[in-house]
């Protein structure tokens, strides 16, 4: 099988590193688009393939996929990043030491302001700050989960552009498929979530418009992985293998823009994400308008492959969300950064499951990154970029 051809449900399996010792999983998910390559794994018959019999889950929210996971009532899920370092260092709950696998995707998420809010002049940044400064009442905004990924975009976001997402603004927190029904009843007046929860359904509801992507924020920024605890693959290693193999699959055949529609198709039906296909596919083409009348097409729209970086489980990428939770204070002191991504970061397993399919594993799990605000991430020197931001909890 070559890198860029599809596979096909019923394939004979590729020689893997053993049996899997479980082979009877339940792997949670939300009802988000980037939940495409487990679907797709599942659909494809791809886990099947790889000597597992999967049930897919879809979860309310992600406090529920927490809780059931860490309960083990899910093997294994679609995890926010941050949120998996979170719950592995107990923050904002109990502790269960956990292990990323491999990421999911790239890019793809959306930060929503309210149609109000741009009524009174707020279509960006700098606009928004003016509209706060002036006073009248305080905004409220919603990401999904505390230490989740959409909650440090946000807050970055709002940072760059001179506004203390903890004193300036009311933060909340709302499921994803929640967010729109909540802006409709006013209950916030933006929010960052995932698609197609985030521009693509608030400008068809007309209650709202994309004020940035997230990858504009954070060219090809990590995202969603596959995660489960510790102590699951210390029992399962090859259970774990599988897993990733199938997913690898999945992800490399979504990433072929032909298929793209028919993902959209299969991820759009009332058990996945429930959404409209068309709605869904527009986005996963890079087809993007901002409800502003800016419709363009973005190379840096979803991805799930990319020649394996997606899903490589950098170092440096776990170490980025800590170093967030700790200016943000969800984290009351510095740790070592560098040990707690290596505890989490199964890039042993990955690696070797990528080898045996001749997918290219990176030479440094560490590597340097520059954000929309041109400040430097470098994963050599994280209390020190920490301690860089002016504005921080």
């Amino acid at each position: 099988m070559t890198p860029h051809e599809p596979v096909a449900p019923g394939a004979s399996p590729l020689a893997g590193p053993g049996t899997p010792e479980k082979t009877k999983l339940t792997i949670g998910f939300i009802a988000l688009t980037d939940c495409a390559s487990l679907v797709m794994a599942h659909e494809l018959g791809l886990f099947r393939k790889h000597g597992l019999d999967v049930t897919l889950s879809r979860q309310p929210s992600w406090a529920a996929i927490r809780d059931r996971l860490s309960l083990g009532e899910l093997d294994a899920a679609h995890l926010l990043y941050g949120m998996v370092y979170g719950v592995h260092l107990g923050i904002g709950g109990p502790r269960q030491d956990m292990a990323i696998l491999m990421g999911l995707n790239h890019n793809g998420q959306g930060i929503v302001l309210s149609r109000q809010l741009r009524e009174l002049g707020a279509v960006d940044g700098p606009s928004l700050k003016k509209v706060i400064a002036r006073g009248g009442r305080r905004y409220t905004f919603a990401q999904t989960f505390p230490t989740g990924t959409h909650a440090m975009w946000l807050y970055y976001w709002l940072a760059a552009a001179g506004i203390h997402p903890l004193r300036d603004v009311n933060v909340i927190t709302v499921p994803p498929p929640q967010m729109v029904a909540n802006m409709r009843a006013g209950n916030m007046d933006g929010y960052c979530v995932g698609e197609p929860w985030g521009g693509a359904r608030a400008i068809q509801e007309g209650i709202g418009f994309t004020a940035t992507t997230t990858q504009a924020i954070w060219r090809n920024h990590p995202e969603k992985v596959l995660g489960t605890t510790r102590a699951f693959v210390e029992r399962h290693p090859n259970t774990a293998r599988a897993m990733i193999r199938a997913v690898l699959e999945a992800s490399r055949y979504i990433d072929i823009m032909a298929n793209r529609d028919r993902v959209a198709g299969i991820i759009s039906a009332a058990g996945y994400v429930d959404a409209p296909a068309g709605l869904i596919a527009a986005r996963l083409r890079g087809e993007y308008e901002n409800g502003l009348g800016r419709k363009w097409q973005d190379p840096d729209c979803m991805k799930f492959f990319n020649d394996g970086e997606v899903n490589y489980p950098y170092l440096s990428h776990g170490m980025w969300f800590l170093t967030q939770q700790r200016r943000w204070g969800l984290l009351q002191q510095d740790v070592d950064y560098l040990a707690v991504a290596r505890e989490v970061n199964r890039i042993d397993l990955y690696a070797e499951v990528a080898r045996t399919m001749g997918i290219a594993v990176p030479q440094s799990p560490l590597k340097t990154e520059r954000l929309f605000d041109g400040v430097v991430w470098d994963p050599s020197a994280p209390q020190a970029y920490v301690e860089s931001f002016a504005i921080r909890a």
